[in-house]
């Protein structure tokens, strides 16, 4: 066995909730200059043609675009938005993953086999009560992330800057922007990477092809990873262009989608599709390894302090 041993009791949703949160935030510090990207590239263009948009393209590649940042921006651009990501994490991971077993077991009435159907519901609805509770910290994120280090065209100074002015200019909706494409993203997401990281576990461990350690949840956590970007790509362009557009810039959500494909084509929804895949990848297996680890070293020292001899 490699890391901690499973112990004999299970974790508790305490655990599971705040384990989540701190896994995510851990996964967060390493991924951070990869979500960056993706962001430059899916918000790339949006304001022009597909034909002057691939002429005048500033970032290309994952590994261009970071270089581009730290050349123009120095390495702080990669990293701009961090604390509100770091927000966003603490309070959404945990609703959204930390809770997921939990809601999981409510959907099944406490049995112990739980089909894809329970999975999936499970899945949408910690997906969905993670974006009620962390909203504003995702728009604050994508709006710093979006934005240019150098220059004088910075719309915020600071996170509390950014909450404060958002909600100044664009009102308590503002703060609220994209929940729609929001909800439906995560919705999406969960379902995709924790009913994949769920359903591969189980397949490697009842066909014996691994044991459950590190190994398994890295193997089941790249493989939920990729999936994931697959089936979400096209939502979180557009939950990306959405939040970051200037007031009026689109009238909804469908608006914004429908702009895209008339502008740039099918292929803009999957802008960026590359850093999201090393960044969703890389993410999971982090905080999926974190994660599992986090629960069994918060079981092995309450059970060790419960009974010291």
């Amino acid at each position: 066995m490699v890391g901690f041993k499973a112990t004999d009791v299970p974790p508790t949703a305490t655990v599971k909730f705040l384990g989540a949160g701190t896994a995510a935030c851990i996964a967060d510090l390493i991924t951070f200059p990869l979500d960056t990207a993706k962001v430059r590239l899916q918000i790339q263009g949006e304001r022009q043609g597909p034909v002057r948009a691939a002429a005048s393209a500033q970032y290309r590649g994952v590994l261009g675009t970071i270089l581009t940042m730290v050349r123009t921006e120095g390495p702080r651009s990669l990293y701009s938005g961090l604390v509100a990501g770091l927000q966003r994490q603490m309070s959404f991971a945990s609703v959204r993953i930390g809770l997921y077993d939990s809601v999981k077991q409510f959907y099944t009435k406490g049995s112990e086999h739980a089909g894809i159907g329970s999975r999936l519901l499970a899945g949408s609805t910690t997906g969905a009560l993670a974006v009620a509770v962390a909203q504003p910290t995702d728009v604050v994120k994508v709006r710093f992330q979006a934005q240019a280090r150098a220059g004088s065209g910075r719309r915020y100074q600071s996170t509390v800057d950014a909450y404060k002015t958002i909600a100044r200019e664009e009102g308590f909706r503002g703060l609220w922007k994209g929940t729609s494409p929001n909800v439906a993203r995560n919705a999406i997401v969960n379902c995709a990477e924790l009913v994949t990281y769920d359903l591969i576990k189980d397949a490697l461990l009842k066909a014996n092809l691994m044991t459950d350690d590190l190994p398994c949840h890295f193997t089941s956590a790249f493989g939920a990873g990729f999936c994931t970007t697959v089936i979400a790509s096209p939502v979180d362009v557009v939950k990306t262009r959405y939040m970051n557009s200037a007031l009026g810039q689109y009238s909804s959500a469908g608006h914004c989608a429908l702009t895209m494909l008339q502008k740039e084509g099918p292929r803009a929804f999957y802008k960026g599709f590359m850093p999201s895949f090393l960044r969703l990848g890389s993410w999971n297996v982090v905080m999926f390894v974190t994660y599992e680890q986090l629960k069994r070293a918060f079981m092995a020292a309450y059970t060790s302090r419960e009974a010291p001899f």
